[in-house]
């Protein structure tokens, strides 16, 4: 009887030639304010590494960049059956999170845990990734599907294209979802 041989393992190759030249693209396509900051904190440690970084906002990641409701995003507890208060290792009881008020209360508090870390609200995190040559663009599908135009969004988004324009873009990059 013959055993079969397990396939050899590959792992990536990090390689430590900091001369690679380097990109990453970021699909932003949440609007909570939980889910807003993965994609801005990877953003910018790329950027503090010196990876090029393009971020593609689509569906609801899209009120990360639109005016009106860029600096209204919220947390809602519903269904994250993770959700900690910040006493203790205290869960919030699933029963209680559909509760009127306890969204409000929950980004309340969040917001205040972000700030008391010195993080910034996402319009201004957008604004400093920019600063650090991070690129924002708009999903033209998401636009179109909300009747959003250029004037609808922050000043600093480069442009509303189409999902196979920003693959194009960004190429070679490393791509990741959120």
């Amino acid at each position: 009887m013959t055993v079969a041989q397990p396939a050899p393992l590959v792992a990536p190759d990090f390689g430590d030639d900091a001369s690679d030249d380097r990109t990453l693209a970021i699909i932003c396509s949440k609007g909570n304010l939980d889910m807003a900051y993965p994609g801005l904190v990877l953003a910018n440690a790329a950027l503090g590494e010196g990876v090029t970084t393009h971020l593609f906002f689509t569906f609801w990641g899209f009120d990360m960049i639109v005016r009106s409701r860029m600096w209204d995003l919220r947390f809602s507890p519903v269904a994250n059956t993770a959700m900690h208060l910040p006493v203790g290792d205290v869960r919030l009881p699933q029963a209680l999170a559909p509760a009127p008020g306890v969204s409000a209360l929950t980004t309340r508090m969040m917001k205040k845990q972000l700030e008391d870390l010195g993080i910034p609200e996402v319009p201004d995190f957008l604004d400093q990734i920019v600063a650090a040559g991070g690129h924002l663009w708009g999903c033209r599908m998401s636009a179109d599907m909300f009747r959003l135009t250029p004037e609808d969004l922050r000043d600093d988004v480069e442009g509303i294209i189409s999902a196979s324009d920003f693959i194009e873009k960004t190429a070679g990059a490393q791509l990741l979802f959120v």
